[in-house]
């Protein structure tokens, strides 16, 4: 087991990095991945990888331990209430508010999109709802903290236990069924793969590289591993990212309740940017 005052170093490193608060009750798990993360730096010991962490060269050690701690637990149509209400209030809503001008793109944000199984969900979702209509339609951007979290996401490669659809028919649409050495996995279609772009973004640095405002944002499921300051921080930044009227959703154990904002709650976990906010 990590040593209290090695683990206190790595819980302020990867605070100071990142935001992610690593509690009293992480030090096995962390103490777990970062051994696993020595062993593939080919490093004899947890000491010797907090050693490198210490040393000159461990500022290019940076990301491949917040590759190590970053939690990902992510799934095909995870809080799927969140995607309902996308199909049967926001695209409607957004359809008859941009009606009048046909070359407007809806633009979302997968803000923590993992392994990628968010974005995909967000695609599907926008794919079925435009498909009959013309016009240039949507894009998204979906960014992590973790390189290898987005090196996965971007390859768009599941296996067949992973991919849980609601309906069978959208996985014969929006996949493909791996042969050979890919037996047992499927492959997101390129089709639906086009239209997402994927960028590494570290959620408490900011300003925030994009030109473009997002009609919906997704950060479901971060907030839990801030403190409080870092989330009064970070929700204002989202807020000004959203289009006028544009959506902020969250996952289903978060609130911005406490949380100094301007936006209108619709409903638990989804908020609407406001004309005058």
């Amino acid at each position: 087991m990590i040593a209290a005052a090695e683990y206190e170093f790595i819980r302020e490193l990867v605070y100071d990095l990142s935001r992610i608060n690593l509690g009293p009750d992480k030090t096995e798990l962390v103490s777990s991945r970062l051994r696993k993360r020595a062993r593939a730096l080919h490093l004899d010991s947890l000491e010797s990888y907090i050693a490198l962490l210490r040393s000159p060269s461990g500022a290019e050690e940076m990301t491949g331990l917040l590759d190590a701690i970053s939690t990902n637990v992510t799934d095909f149509f995870r809080e799927a209430d969140h995607f309902d209400f996308l199909r049967h209030t926001v695209l409607p809503d957004w359809e008859r508010a941009n009606s009048r001008r046909p070359a407007d793109v809806l633009r979302a944000w997968s803000a923590a999109c993992s392994s990628g199984e968010e974005p995909y969900t967000l695609a599907i979702t926008l794919a079925e709802h435009f498909q009959t209509r013309s016009g240039p339609g949507w894009s998204i951007v979906a960014s992590d903290i973790s390189t290898r979290m987005l090196s996965r996401a971007e390859e768009g490669i599941y296996p067949q236990e992973r991919v849980k659809l609601p309906d069978a028919e959208l996985l014969r649409r929006y996949f493909q069924k791996g042969t050979g050495k890919y037996e047992g996995y499927f492959r997101v279609r390129s089709e639906l793969g086009s239209h997402i772009s994927f960028r590494h973004l570290n959620l408490v640095d900011s300003p925030y590289p994009f030109r473009e405002k997002f009609d919906v944002i997704l950060c479901r499921n971060v907030m839990i591993y801030f403190d409080r300051k870092t989330q009064e921080q970070l929700v204002p930044r989202l807020k000004d990212q959203l289009a006028p009227e544009g959506y902020l959703f969250v996952g289903h154990s978060e609130s911005l309740i406490g949380i100094d904002h301007t936006l209108k709650c619709v409903r638990p976990s989804i908020y609407r940017r406001v004309n005058a906010g």
